[in-house]
């Protein structure tokens, strides 16, 4: 035993084999006890001394345990699973006493805990040979599976075919299969180019498929079902591809007809265009009853996609010419269609029904119609008219009622976890969940807050607890954490870069100081680079470095014993402090005789809440305090200014029509539009220098970097919560390049930032007319969501918002088709009136180009669709409008030009109303002769003779 502990300490992994096959039962579970506490006792050790037994000490206790399960436990374990080369051969050779029973169950545990490599897959695989039973078949084994095939196809100097790799293997028969059992698909299958190719799985299963090695019905059968389940996006288009490669027969067709209805209702769009196709063979087969037809087209004529919805309405007709006698069981489906969107939709429907109304005899079925028909709007009421007469009857409009989201709500903040136990879970799920996994289902990802609350909560946590449980809290702090890279390793530099960092950093940074992990030579050489400067400093660096600044100073509070809370912990979720409880937390420091951390004082500065004024109570009882900070505090309440005034942009006039060019404007480049920020002296007088970024003058540049990311920035909002308009214009650039160049997650911070307490004007409205127009759907989506933020709270200026639109349109920085998709997505949840107060300042200068845009007339169908619902009171009539509905051509720009018209009867007759805003130019909303600071002349430098003048 004693021969076997010198081995591991030594680092001799291969002698330990023989060694454990040299001890008899007693003789190895003696070993066990001492191999466990040396494993409690290398957790304390330096990465480089832990690396050079961890796998003698893995082979040596997977011997030494005489039970399946704990070989299982201590093989899986996390901290002992950091090797480059494999150890399951010498794992092996010290298990080949065993009784093959025994190592069947142990196989059997492995593959139901994380065999998620190739590595693992095949040591699985192995004592599965040796013990001469199944391979287990788990959702975690194939998982290894998949990684080993996708290994073994790039060995040697050229790429080996997939299908010829997996009909090699001899598990591929039991495995591949559960591939169509399995929640989620691991990466390694779900991605593929073309499904028709052998060289990636879809068309590799099938090709095995036809060899015989799988079962071809069987496969049918599970991408039916798996297409009906739904899931991931991704793995419903895998199973589609299978389906459509093996090819359905008819018998499987009919079988599953009313699997193709739910799909055609309710299925990602190519699954649903799937089932459509195949719905439309039954059809021509005759199989399709006129009943279930209706049944399966009203649910299709419900959904948004004017493909399938079209497609839809052409085997409607085709079945109505076939037999006029089915009219009065397939039109009301078809009057589904006459809610649609599309006006082009409406029109086809309206179509089919004016056509086959005469073959329906139903007075009922005719009323039905009748009241369908009455959801159409103004533009078609004549034609409806002339087909239903009396049956059509005028609904009286009822009072419009606007829909929108409650008024953000402050919620508090939770304090600090107040037991170790709670704390250290805490710590251990915000850090865990940071580090990269190889492969892990979606589904059974937690759900772990990685925003400001969480990492304020658990900050304060670790300062407080450090003070009254040292030593409970980093002997806890080793056990949790064992095998987190920064644990084993150390931090490196990447962790301490404030160009990169994240909040889960942030607590890094603290738990390494407080575990022994930074030497003093690197803590002053990293937190000296907390302070961003230089030309090129962002305001990303500049927001990481104060978080990065203040968990340095958190880590030295805790190394000295002084701080017993922070100063800095918000009050609300926003990151907002009340100055009253601010003027607390001052006090209990100076009975306790401590003394603030300046940067968790600075930090505490910029969230207090400022709304006191100048004679509040909260500066008077600062001020009585008598200390430093008080005053300062004090001070800061009453000055009530904001930490970096905004400077407002110019009137931006949209070009004239006779003075515009479309492509000439998209081809010789587009002015970027982006505000500047006035200098802010005390900040660079009184806070620490990781601050002063903050109070410096920042000419706005349109430079792309790469600091940011959603999981980055949950912090930004909450260090400058008073101040979203200082924080909008800072990352303008950023929004820039989501709307102008497709940089993706840049608008995540929107909603946060609606929900800030403090003004909001025109950088804001600007920062939410560029993530209105950002290229990826869920940016826009944050766009949305932070413009119903700002309407609830009745701080949105719409037509503030419409004119910044009109205006990025114009330097083409934006495009209308994704406004329009944003803009619909808000009207859609009810805010109509909202939508169209942004629309009618907006369109009057798309309307004036000379070439139409492209997605205007998607425009057009969302201010029509408003003016609809809501009607157009309060509303001015809009300029350009009547002559676009006039223009020859049915076009869609043009139908929903006419369709919006029909909501402004009185625009038909004449001129607009005096007052009225014209064609010609859509006027900021700024003073005249402020100074041009809104726009750059060439990416990354300004007009420096206006910077001049505005600064």
């Amino acid at each position: 035993m004693n021969e076997l502990l010198t081995a591991v300490r030594a680092g001799r992994h291969h002698d330990v084999p023989p060694l454990v096959l040299g001890l008899d039962l007693p003789g190895r579970r003696s070993a066990l006890a001492g191999l466990k506490e040396l494993r409690k006792e290398v957790r304390s050790w330096d990465w480089q001394r832990r690396d050079r037994i961890r796998k003698a000490l893995l082979v040596a206790g997977a011997g030494c345990h005489t039970g399946a399960a704990g070989c299982a436990a201590w093989i899986g374990g996390r901290d002992l699973r950091d090797w480059t080369r494999s150890p399951y051969p010498l794992i092996l050779a010290s298990l080949k006493d065993r009784d093959p029973a025994w190592l069947g169950d142990l196989a059997q545990r492995l593959a139901e805990r994380s065999v998620l490599s190739d590595a693992e897959y095949s040591f699985v695989g192995e004592l599965a040979r040796i013990a001469q039973v199944p391979i287990p078949v788990t959702d975690n084994l194939v998982v290894g599976w998949t990684e080993l095939v996708g290994t073994a196809r790039w060995r040697g100097r050229t790429r080996r075919p997939l299908a010829d790799i997996l009909r090699e293997d001899p598990h591929t028969a039991v495995l591949a299969p559960r591939l169509f059992e399995m929640p989620e698909l691991p990466p390694q299958v779900d991605w593929y180019d073309a499904p028709e190719s052998q060289e990636h799985w879809p068309g590799a299963l099938c090709a095995l498929a036809d060899d015989g090695v799988l079962d071809r019905p069987y496969l049918v059968e599970r991408c039916v079902t798996r297409l009906m389940r739904g899931g991931r996006s991704v793995d419903q288009r895998f199973f589609l591809a299978v389906l459509q490669r093996l090819g359905a027969t008819e018998e499987e067709e009919s079988r599953h007809l009313r699997d193709w209805t739910a799909m055609a209702a309710d299925g990602i769009a190519p699954v649903a265009s799937h089932a459509q196709q195949v719905l439309v063979r039954l059809d021509d087969r005759g199989e399709l009853s006129a009943r279930e037809l209706a049944e399966v087209s009203g649910a299709v004529l419900f959904r948004q996609e004017k493909k399938l919805v079209r497609a839809q309405l052409t085997l409607l007709g085709k079945a109505l010419r076939r037999d006029t006698a089915t009219a009065g069981e397939l039109l009301p489906a078809v009057a589904e269609a006459f809610g649609h969107e599309g006006i082009d939709v409406e029109e086809r429907a309206l179509k089919l029904v004016a056509r086959y109304l005469p073959a329906v005899a139903s007075p009922e079925v005719r009323e039905q119609l009748a009241s369908a028909a009455g959801r159409l709007g103004p533009l078609h009421r004549e034609t409806v008219a002339g087909l239903f007469g009396d049956l059509v009857e005028e609904e009286p409009r009822e009072a419009y009622e606007e829909f929108l989201p409650p008024a953000p709500v402050l919620r508090p903040h939770e304090p600090a976890p107040e037991t170790v136990a709670e704390l250290v879970e805490e710590v251990a799920a915000r850090v865990k969940s940071h580090a990269s996994e190889r492969w892990i289902p979606s589904s059974a990802v937690a759900d772990l807050s990685t925003g400001v609350t969480g990492f304020e909560r658990t900050l304060d946590g670790l300062v407080r607890l450090a003070r009254t449980h040292r030593e409970e809290l980093t002997a806890a702090l080793r056990e949790a954490l064992a095998g987190v890279h920064f644990v084993e390793h150390g931090l490196g530099p990447y962790m301490v870069d404030p160009r990169a960092i994240s909040t889960s950093h942030g607590i890094s940074v603290v738990v390494a100081s407080l575990l022994g992990l930074v030497s003093e030579r690197d803590r002053v050489a990293w937190r000296a680079k907390t302070t961003v400067k230089g030309a090129d400093a962002c305001a990303h660096a500049a927001l990481n470095g104060v978080l990065l600044d203040r968990a340095w100073e958190a880590a030295e509070a805790m190394a000295a014993g002084e701080a017993p809370f922070l100063l800095a912990t918000p009050t609300w979720h926003t990151g907002a402090i009340e100055a009253a409880e601010l003027v607390e937390r001052l006090r209990s420091y100076r009975e306790l005789g401590a003394r603030p951390g300046p940067a968790d004082f600075a930090q505490a500065l910029l969230r207090v809440r400022r709304g006191s004024g100048p004679d509040g109570a909260a500066a008077a009882a600062a001020e009585a305090l008598g200390t430093e900070e008080g005053d300062r505090l004090a001070a800061w309440i009453r000055a009530d200014e904001p930490v970096a005034p905004v400077l407002r942009h110019p009137a931006t006039t949209v070009s004239r029509p006779s003075a515009h060019n479309w492509w000439q404007r998209t081809t010789t480049g587009a002015r970027q539009v982006l505000l500047a920020t006035r200098e802010r002296p005390v900040i660079r007088r009184e806070f620490p220098e990781a601050f002063h970024w903050l109070g410096a003058a920042q000419l706005p540049r349109a430079q792309e970097c790469y600091h940011w990311g959603p999981e980055r920035s949950a912090h930004w909002t909450a260090t400058l919560p008073e101040d979203p308009e200082a924080l909008a214009a800072w990352l303008l650039p950023d929004l820039l390049f989501a709307a102008d160049q497709g940089q993706r997650g840049a608008v995540g911070f929107l909603p946060a930032l609606a929900e800030s307490a403090g003004e909001v004007g025109a950088a804001t409205h600007l920062a939410l007319a560029y993530g209105l127009g950002a290229r990826y759907p869920e940016d826009r989506t944050a766009a949305a969501d932070a413009l119903l933020v700002l309407a609830a709270g009745g701080r949105l200026d719409g037509a503030s918002l419409g004119r910044e639109l009109a205006i990025l349109v114009d330097r083409d920085l934006v495009k209308v088709n994704r406004t329009a998709d944003a803009l619909g997505t808000v009207a859609a949840t009810g805010a109509y009136r909202t939508v169209l107060t942004v629309l009618a300042a907006m369109l009057p200068g798309l309307l004036a180009y000379g070439k139409t845009p492209r997605g205007l007339g998607d425009l057009l169908s969302v201010a029509a669709e408003c003016a609809e619902r809501y009607g157009t009171g309060g509303i001015p009539p809009i300029a350009g409008l009547a002559a676009t509905a006039g223009r020859k051509g049915s076009s869609q720009t043009v139908r929903q030009a006419a369709r919006l018209l029909a909501a402004f009867p009185a625009v038909a007759e004449g001129a607009p109303p005096e007052g009225a805003e014209g064609p010609e130019s859509v006027e900021g909303p700024e003073s005249p002769g402020a100074p041009d600071v809104g726009e750059a002349t060439a990416p990354g430098r300004m007009d420096q003779g206006a910077a001049g003048s505005g600064i």
